[in-house]
């Protein structure tokens, strides 16, 4: 399961609505799952999400 919380940031200028994604990946060194946090731009959550 994947879940997004959205952050909100002073808009100042030039800056972009970002969001933070977490994902649960599988470490293929040990098995267990791992959780890669990122902070993306809004818009971009899908080519987070479809990275393995």
């Amino acid at each position: 399961m994947a879940k997004k919380a959205v952050a909100t940031f002073d808009a100042k200028a030039g800056a972009k609505r970002m969001v933070k994604c977490i994902r649960m990946d599988k470490s293929p060194k040990t098995g267990a799952y791992v959780f890669v946090e990122q902070l993306i731009e809004d818009g971009k959550e899908k080519d987070f999400f479809a990275k393995k």
